[in-house]
């Protein structure tokens, strides 16, 4: 699986929709797989989209995704207080 390689980068901005993977778990409240990707230690949990620079944080509050909150403000790194712009 994709996801526990090292040599992955999730990071990546999707070109299309200007998100990263977590950001796209993020918006639709997808617990498993944003719970995977902040199990990792490379994946930022503070990026923001590049369309709107909205948060992951700002998002899945917005969309009451209180699972996918939870685990971000869990999550070593995270920042609340970064906003949207």
């Amino acid at each position: 699986m994709l996801l526990v390689r090292n040599d992955v980068n999730l990071n990546i901005v999707d070109t299309e929709c200007a998100r990263t993977l977590l950001f796209c778990a993020a918006a639709n409240g997808l617990e498993g797989l944003a719970g995977t990707l902040l199990e990792r230690n490379d994946v930022n949990p503070n990026t923001a989209d590049t369309d709107y620079s909205q948060t992951l944080l700002s998002l899945a509050t917005e969309n009451g995704h209180e699972g996918v909150v939870r685990m971000l403000l869990a999550r070593s790194g995270a920042n609340p207080d970064k906003s949207d712009n």
